[in-house]
Formats: structure tokens, C-alpha cells, sequence
């Protein structure tokens, strides 16, 4: 609950300013037994002329009016408090979801994160909405009720006054219990949010394999989870109601037989009886309110600190001092890995996780060197899982080695700041997005380029082509993850977007795997002739891609096995020679 008076303590004056308008409506909705009873019992027996009745009844209708209004601006104003703190949650959810390392980010997960965001956030909202209004009304209607038929009559109170504390220890405690019930449902809501997100983002392959029937006993297998822990919870945060309504239609009864009794003796009015069968159903409203707070409190409760779970986490990637740091590299030395030893984190059975940016999990470096002189090219070759991807990752810093060092413009990453590093890359990662939006905003992406610089890194990504067939070209939109284009189409528009800005460095990761080898051919002459100040990562599966580089390291299972040019390893890499048979279709002698 810190979490969420953090965001509301802004708000507590509006807040207080919402509580007493609350209940100012919950004590005029109090008094209409009252004046009835008082009304039944005294005017009306008294009374010389029927304008006097008419003027207490026309005083009822105020106060019914009155409440009506009260209640109504009350519930209108915690809309706002909790519209408005709820909007400050998830900027900042997101904000540090932005700013998460890549070992932070596979702890929380990606589906995690998206029930975070919607379900958690929207649980708190709930929360605050109803805490103003109904935390004053349900509290108010009960222990009001209370206090005035003791006025009327003790004795027929007094029923009441057994009753409610049971009540009270009972919702309370049931709601106690409730907390990591529903800690449980978010959980099983992660799952199966993982699963929505992995079948709908590979709803083709789904499709194309025919694995309807099998994704569909998955997702239903998920959904049933939670559906039986959601009916667990909210069977047994459900069952103070019926012991409230038993216990209040016991005392219900009970009023009606010793009142009768009472009525007939001559000891209580019938105005009372009326009022107080009016209260009962107040005090019912009461209890009932506070069960739902209570209900909501738990599902807050446990929204809340997941979500504060990501909201406190301290940013791990920040920038050490530069004496820390300190290098006698050369200038002129671009990229340089020192013994670079990294694995992923491994959790409590020993598996170790790398999803961020589609590395897989049993990927790791072991003692990686080079040195990329700037301007320079550098090819990166190896098989599926062994670690290519993981050198781009601790280049950007979105991981830090737990061995060796990793130097970019002669100084160590973790003497920059992010925006500083990551200003210096234009980077085509293997499984890069296409935003909903325009083709100028996905290359633009919120940078300094101007039209002139957007139409030249078209050209140079060989997109300008198709792009400029569409009739409203750069202003055509874009499906999500770019579904109405094609996958060279894609790919294109991605390496435009990392060529638009001029970057220092340049990493293609896997970037022209769905080029045809003319594109490519043509692809790689125009970064050449344009982009030739710029330092360059190739990732790739392909020889062709990489063969006319400066240098070309060779990984297996997260070794370097191979260094050198492609005439180099030709002649000492046997298993570079292996590759270059089987894509030339030639044999090495």
C-alpha cells in the first residue's frame, strides 16, 4: 500500500475535500428514517393541519435530493483522484520498464510486465476510486446506523450491537487471508499473457502448421488454471456475504418479534419499527461496503506491490566514474573486447534466461577478444546458440560481462551514459520491430533527421523503391509489426532506419537474411560507398554478407574458434571452410 499513497498523498486535500462531501451525502441519507419515523410517530398524530405533514414530507424529498446530489459530485471527484494517480503509475511503470537491463528485464518477463501495466494498474485504480467514497460511506452507514436507533431504542439496538463486531472480525479476516490469493491470480495472468502474446505474434507459423487445435489446449489449459484460482479467491473473499446477510436477516427477524411485543405493550412507537427495519438494510449496506472494500484492498494490495516490485527496482546499468574506467587504448581503435567472459543468470533450478532481444538461454561468451579500428568491418559467423547476438548485447550495454572489459571510442562502456553510448549505434537486431505508424516514423523514430537525410538512407537500404510506389510513400502506414509488408521489405525499412542518423558504429544482426543475394550484393556496395566512415558489425549466416570485411571471428558455442580475413580462414578454419561449402556450393582443396 506504500506504493499507492505515494502516488495519491498529491491528491489529499482533494482527497479530504471528497471524503466530506461523501459524507455530508451519507448523513442526510441517515436522517430520512429518522424524519419519517419522526414524522409517523409525532407530527402526524399532533398535527391540526395537513400543510404540516406536507412540509416534513417535503422535507424528506430534500434530503433525498440533497443526498442524491452529494453522493453524485462525490463519486465524480474520486473519479479524478483516481484517473490522475493512476495515469502517474504508469507513466513511471513504464518509464522504468524502458530503462530495465537485459538481466532485469528477463527476471520481470515481457508478459509480466503487460499485466503490470493493464490488470495490476487497473486494480489500483479500482482501489482509489472506491476508497473515497465507499471508505466513508460503508463505515458511516453502519456505525451511524448504530447510533441513531440506540437514540430510539436501546434495547432493539442492542441486537445490533452484538451483531457487528462478528461481522466486523469476520470480513477482516477473511480479507487478510485473501491477499496472496490473488497474488496467485496475477501470476497465473502473467501465463496466460505469455501465451495470448506468443500466439498472437506467431499467429502465422500457428496457422501454417495447423496447430490450432494445440494452442488452443494450451491457452485453455492457462485459462482454466487461473479461472479455478480466480474462483478460489473469490469464493472465499465471497463468504462474509452470506454470514453478514444471515446474521443481519436473524437480527432483521428478531427486531420485528421483540418490537411487535414492544409495540403492543405500549413501549416503543411504530415509527421506530419502520426506521429501524430502514436501518437494518443501511447497516447491511455498510457491512456489505466494507466486504467489497475489503475484497478490492486485497486485489490492490497485491497489484500494488508487484507493480512496486518494478518501480522500485534501482537502475542497474548506471554509468561509473571515468577514473574507474581508465584506458591507454589507441583512438583510433573502435570496438575492443578484453577477455570477455558472460553467461546469463541462472534461476533457482539452474536454468539460465536470456530472452531480451531474442537471445536464446544457453548462450554465453568465454574469453572473446578483438579490436575493430575505426571504419573498420567485422564479420560475425557461427551457428544458431553460439553467441552472436550476445556480443552486440554487451557492445550497447544492455548486459555487462562478469569477465574482461568492453571498450567502444577508446573508453569503457560503463563510463557512458545510455543516451551517449547508444547515440554512437544505428543497429538492425534479428527480430527488430515495425511500429504501427507511418514509414517516416519508423525510420525517423523521434531523431534529428530531416527529409533529405530519411530519403538518402532509403536509397542506401534499397527501400526507396517500393517505398515511393505507395501513393502516399513515406506517409503510408504501417500494419503492427509490419504485417502488410513483406519480410525483405521489413528488413529494409529497419536498415534504413539504423542508416538515417549517420551512426558511428554500425550492427546488422542478421539483418539481410530475407534479401535475395543481388539486394544484398547491392545493399552492402551502397553502405560501402556512403557509410564508409562507419564502423561495422556484421552479424549474419551468410558468407557473402561478411567475406569482403576487414576481419571475421568465427564462434562456436560462445568460443572464438576462428580470427582473420576470408582468404585467412579459408585456409586455417575448418569449420568456416564447412560453412563456405555448403553456401558456395564449392569445394576447398
Amino acid at each position: 500500500m506504500k506504493l499507492i499513497w505515494k502516488y495519491v498523498r498529491p491528491y489529499r486535500w482533494f482527497i479530504l475535500a471528497v471524503m466530506l462531501v461523501k459524507l455530508a451525502g451519507t448523513g442526510t441519507e441517515l436522517l430520512i428514517p429518522y424524519v419519517l419515523e419522526h414524522l409517523l410517530d409525532n407530527v402526524v398524530p399532533a398535527a391540526d393541519s395537513a400543510w404540516i405533514v406536507v412540509a416534513w414530507g417535503g422535507l424528506m424529498l430534500l434530503l433525498t435530493l440533497a443526498t442524491r446530489w452529494l453522493n453524485i459530485t462525490a463519486n465524480r471527484m474520486s473519479v479524478k483522484v483516481a484517473r490522475d494517480s493512476t495515469y502517474y503509475i504508469r507513466r513511471d511503470l513504464f518509464h522504468t520498464a524502458l530503462n530495465l537491463s537485459g538481466r532485469q528485464m528477463d527476471q520481470v518477463g515481457l508478459p509480466s510486465l503487460i499485466s503490470r501495466m493493464t490488470s495490476d494498474t487497473y486494480n489500483v485504480q479500482s482501489f482509489v476510486r472506491m476508497i473515497q467514497t465507499m471508505g466513508i460511506r460503508a463505515p458511516i452507514m453502519l456505525l451511524g446506523g448504530i447510533a441513531i436507533t440506540l437514540t430510539m431504542d436501546t434495547g432493539l439496538a442492542m441486537i445490533l450491537c452484538v451483531m457487528a463486531p462478528i461481522m466486523i472480525v469476520l470480513v477482516s479476516f477473511v480479507s487478510w487471508k485473501g491477499i496472496p490469493l490473488y497474488d496467485e491470480v496475477q501470476k497465473r495472468m502473467d501465463n496466460l499473457v505469455r501465451i495470448m502474446r506468443e500466439n498472437i505474434t506467431g499467429i502465422r507459423v500457428v496457422k501454417a502448421l495447423s496447430k490450432e487445435p494445440y494452442e488452443e489446449r494450451r491457452y485453455g489449459e492457462a485459462n482454466s488454471a487461473m479461472a479455478k484460482q480466480e474462483i478460489k479467491a473469490s469464493v472465499i473473499m465471497s463468504l462474509p456475504g452470506p454470514i453478514v446477510t444471515l446474521f443481519l436477516n436473524v437480527g432483521l427477524t428478531l427486531v420485528v418479534l421483540i418490537g411487535a411485543r414492544r409495540v403492543n405493550d405500549g413501549y416503543t412507537a411504530p415509527g421506530v419499527i419502520l426506521a429501524f427495519l430502514t436501518y437494518f438494510n443501511m447497516i447491511l449496506m455498510g457491512v456489505m461496503g466494507l466486504n467489497r472494500i475489503f475484497m478490492m484492498m486485497s486485489k490492490a494490495n497485491a497489484s500494488a506491490n508487484r507493480i512496486a516490485e518494478v518501480v522500485n527496482t534501482p537502475e542497474e546499468l548506471t554509468p561509473l566514474p571515468p577514473e574507474a574506467c581508465e584506458t591507454d587504448l589507441p583512438e583510433e581503435e573502435e570496438l575492443v573486447f578484453d577477455h570477455v567472459t558472460f553467461h546469463y543468470d541462472e534461476d533457482e533450478s539452474g536454468e539460465t534466461h536470456g530472452q531480451f532481444l531474442g537471445e536464446e538461454r544457453q548462450q554465453c561468451l568465454r574469453d572473446i577478444s578483438f579490436r575493430v579500428k575505426k571504419g573498420g568491418g567485422l564479420g560475425i559467423i557461427g551457428a544458431t546458440g553460439s553467441g552472436k547476438t550476445s556480443i552486440v548485447n554487451l557492445m550497447m550495454r544492455f548486459y555487462d560481462p562478469q569477465e574482461g572489459h568492453v571498450f567502444v571510442a577508446g573508453r569503457d562502456v560503463r563510463s557512458y551514459d545510455r543516451d551517449s553510448l547508444h547515440r554512437k549505434f544505428g543497429v538492425v537486431f534479428q527480430n527488430d520491430a515495425i511500429f504501427a505508424d507511418t514509414i517516416r516514423e519508423n525510420v525517423v523514430f523521434g531523431r534529428e533527421v530531416d527529409d533529405p537525410m530519411l530519403r538518402r538512407a532509403a536509397k542506401d537500404a534499397m527501400a526507396r523503391g517500393f517505398i515511393e510506389e505507395y501513393e502516399d510513400a513515406y506517409d503510408h502506414e504501417a500494419a503492427i509489426h509490419g504485417a502488410n509488408f513483406s519480410g525483405g521489405q521489413k528488413q529494409r525499412l529497419l536498415i534504413a532506419r539504423a542508416l538515417a542518423a549517420n551512426p558511428e558504429i554500425l550492427i546488422l544482426d542478421d539483418a539481410s537474411s530475407a534479401l535475395d543475394y543481388r539486394t544484398d550484393a547491392e545493399l552492402r556496395r551502397a553502405i560501402r560507398e556512403h557509410h564508409g566512415a562507419a564502423t561495422t558489425v556484421v552479424v549474419a549466416q551468410r558468407i557473402s554478407s561478411i567475406m569482403n570485411l576487414d576481419e571475421i571471428i568465427v564462434l562456436h558455442e560462445g568460443e572464438m574458434i576462428g580470427r582473420g580475413t576470408h582468404a585467412q580462414l579459408m585456409a586455417s578454419c575448418p569449420e568456416y571452410q564447412d560453412i563456405y561449402r555448403t553456401q558456395m556450393s564449392e569445394k576447398v582443396e
